[in-house]
């Protein structure tokens, strides 16, 4: 089944873009359409899962565009999230792909496998944990916790240079949360030291009162 990507209708049409980063702001673009209907299905089908990405930034305060939604799984429930929803009202990017996307909005839903590793995806000391082990619901969605969310974009950024932008996102977090330095201690220790790096530059960037 061939569909019109929400990549596409973004990079086709600059003023449907923009008004859809409008909306985005407003919680009410099609990704967070996407969202909510995506959850629901996992709900109904009494499926484990926690939002990640940038829409679990979205929803604990950082709201930055993203342009699909990040679920995280266990292996299990990859399968049985396929059986139940492939060609029912979602398809995969292409053949054998763990992922989705929404037929009708054309939003792509990628799952984050518990068990694997963020970053480059090599072994390290920080997996993706099980979604039950770690998801608060907050806005009526069951997302990462936030030390959680911390400690996997770090280890991400660390490790891969693609994914700078997850050390970003971990300085906005300290920045619009006011986030303490000591929050580190609560992280692996595997990224302390980056936490107190990151935390140490935004504070030598915030303007004297």
């Amino acid at each position: 089944m061939s569909i019109l990507t929400y990549e596409q209708r973004l990079s086709n049409n600059a003023r449907w873009a923009l008004n859809e980063g409008s909306k985005f702001f407003e919680d009410r673009s099609a990704v967070q359409d996407a969202l909510r209907k995506v959850t629901k299905r996992l709900d109904d089908l009494q499926i484990p899962y926690a939002v990640a990405g940038g829409m679990a930034l979205f929803h604990h305060g950082v709201r930055r565009f993203t342009e699909d939604v990040d679920i995280l799984v266990t292996r299990e429930a990859l399968q049985a999230i396929h059986q139940a929803l492939d060609g029912l009202g979602y398809v995969p990017p292409f053949k054998g792909s763990k992922n989705l996307r929404d037929a009708e909005l054309g939003v792509k839903i990628e799952f984050i496998v518990s068990g694997e590793y963020p970053g480059d995806g090599k072994p390290k000391p920080v997996a993706f944990p099980e979604p039950n082990d770690v998801a608060v619901e907050l806005d009526g969605i069951r997302c990462i916790d936030l030390p959680t969310l911390i400690t996997l974009k770090l280890a991400s950024g660390m490790t891969n240079p693609a994914r700078l932008k997850d050390l970003a996102d971990v300085q906005e977090l300290i920045k619009r949360l006011t986030l303490p330095r000591e929050l580190a201690g609560t992280l692996s220790a595997y990224v302390h030291d980056k936490y107190r790096e990151l935390w140490d530059a935004v504070q030598q960037s915030e303007p004297e009162a």
